[in-house]
């Protein structure tokens, strides 16, 4: 009996240290979802949040109407797109009691959350809790997923049900040749959801595809055998290729009224190009003249520093299989390493798609924000495995530790000095922030605009308590604002003393962000900035005093 109870405790204390990581994730989470709460509403509408809202209204008037009401497919490109988080928000606006443009950012943000729910559970399954832990570490600290998610509301949606997509995708790689129904039914919920916002959603099919063709393969020692096993595997997931293309056509409906649509909208997308500049490095081009290396230079600035170390541990861990082999976790016939197989791919073929196709691209990872929830699982098992493979040399691994917990605090103070503009982050390889902004993509969304907005209320409200002019003049007309962006991101904020005017020439202030020098293109008095880490976000400028030599806009400076 002693024996018994023994053994008892000592596999209780082993399951201990997983318990405790698991409370400190489940903690993590709660933490994450309490900011999403406090801070949704202190985001600025992005550049084309506007025309998507509409597009979600017009999807919601085409079912309304007995899809007779057909203006969303004619609504400038946007039916090359899927309406998914647009039509649900358009659906949430006559609901809840929350102004619409908050709405939309809580809802994002609650994407981005189960974003990293479903990136924990897939390196829980690959690496055990302490993975699942340190890969939603690495999501909260990377500005780029948990600062863009308010924000982003096509990105990050999409990159949420594309890691969705991958954690079914490696359930059903445990189960093949006959996955059970409910996993089959929920992959194609995920699938669906990601096809009904871009046609980028095929990635998904393409890891499920390859999934089953590398399962076939290391499953049998002949031919016929994989054969078998890859036929075997077609009738369980029927199911979920149908729950597939009905998501699609309920939020892509333009996607399948005709068969060459989706082959259409795959063709603008790779090879669409217009005239818009982006930055590199401090090289300004045209987007469809950027160079192959765009996107891997732009995760090297972007990737918070342990990110980066984390994924160095995994290309030296995996490549020499140090500690793996004494575990099999990469023994080819273990279950497992499919899902390692599934979650290189699914960060690694986008980038190889990149460099082989070279299509247009800017506002840096923006468009590839999908690859960052699996490169986040691969680091926090480089980490994992490497405090692993470092256990005989206790002192090396406490140091490695240590360094790990420094740059993650670092990180985290850089974010909360950004605040609400932690998408702007950009790690100590892009140099200061400062210098950041200028060589790199900085406040390309405009979100800074509110707070520019807030500021030149504040402004003119001071200036009129010693300039009686001001109060006379607003008797008459309000004052008329310039705005180096949509006109919604300054009107939205601005008060009835302001109305935003397309007439920059006699335009009595102006507000911009400073990214590509778009604050450059009209003169004025500077009277606000808004500033995060001596790095000028926005400005705004007083224009009333300027002669009419001055007032003309010119070409933002390169």
């Amino acid at each position: 009996m002693l024996n018994t109870l023994a053994t008892s405790l000592q596999s209780s204390y082993k399951k201990l240290p997983d318990l405790n990581f698991r409370i400190l994730s489940l903690g993590l989470l709660a933490l994450i979802a309490l900011f999403i709460a406090i801070t949704f509403d202190q985001h600025g509408i992005s550049n084309d949040e506007e025309v998507q809202h509409v597009y979600g209204r017009l999807l919601l008037q085409f079912y309304k109407s007995g899809f007779v009401d057909q203006d969303a497919f004619h609504y400038r490109n946007l039916y090359l797109y899927g309406g998914f988080f647009d039509l649900i928000a358009a659906a949430l606006e006559h609901i809840l009691p929350i102004w619409v443009w908050d709405m939309r950012h809580l809802l994002s943000a609650l994407f981005g959350l189960a974003g990293i729910v479903a990136s924990y559970k897939i390196a829980r399954i690959l690496g055990g809790e302490r993975a699942g832990f340190i890969t939603v570490v690495l999501l909260a600290i990377t500005g780029a997923w948990s600062g863009a998610m308010f924000t982003h509301t096509k990105d990050i949606p999409f990159g949420t049900c594309m890691v969705w997509a991958l954690y079914y995708t490696i359930l059903i790689a445990q189960q093949l040749p006959k996955p059970k129904l409910s996993i089959s039914i929920k992959l194609g919920i995920a699938i669906g959801c990601g096809l009904g916002m871009r046609i980028g959603g095929v990635f998904a099919v393409f890891y499920l595809l390859m999934m089953i063709g590398v399962a076939g393969w290391v499953s049998g020692s002949t031919i016929r055998e994989r054969i078998y096993f890859w036929f075997s595997c077609i009738k369980p997931l029927i199911p979920a290729a149908i729950v597939a293309f009905v998501l699609m056509a309920l939020f892509w409906p333009w996607g399948v009224m005709a068969p060459d649509h989706p082959l259409e909208a795959a063709k603008a997308f790779s090879h669409f190009a217009f005239n818009m500049l982006t930055v590199m490095d401090g090289e300004v081009m045209k987007i469809g003249q950027v160079p192959r290396e765009y996107l891997p230079e732009y995760l090297f600035v972007r990737l918070p520093e342990m990110f980066l170390l984390g994924l160095v541990s995994a290309v030296v861990i995996f490549a020499l299989r140090f500690s793996l082999v004494k575990t099999n976790r990469f023994d080819d016939k273990h279950p497992l390493f499919i899902g390692f197989i599934s979650v290189f791919t699914a960060a690694g073929f986008p980038l190889a798609f990149i460099l082989l196709d070279k299509p247009a691209l800017y506002n840096g990872v923006r468009h590839f924000t999908f690859i960052l929830p699996p490169l986040a699982i691969i680091a926090a098992l480089g980490i994992h495995f490497a405090i692993n493979a470092l256990k005989s040399f206790p002192k090396l691994r406490l140091g490695f530790i240590a360094v790990c917990w420094l740059l993650v605090i670092n990180t985290s103070c850089v974010l909360i000095q950004l605040h609400p503009y932690e998408y702007i982050y950009y790690n100590y390889f892009a140099g200061d922030l400062s210098d950041a902004e200028k060589e790199w993509e900085g406040d390309y969304w405009s979100s800074s605009l509110r707070e520019a907005s807030d500021m030149l209320e504040d402004k003119v409200t001071e200036m009129a308590k010693t300039d009686p002019s001001i109060d006379a003049h607003l008797k008459q007309k309000p004052y008329t604002v310039a705005v180096c962006a949509e006109a919604l991101q300054g009107s939205a904020y601005l008060d009835h003393r302001f109305v935003v005017t397309s007439d920059w020439v006699k335009a009595d202030f102006f507000i911009s962000s400073t990214n590509m020098n778009c604050d450059k293109v009209l003169k004025g008095k500077i009277i606000g900035e808004v500033e995060r880490m001596d790095a000028i976000l926005a400005v705004v400028k007083d224009r009333r005093d300027l002669p009419a030599a001055l007032r003309q806009p010119r070409p933002a400076p390169k």
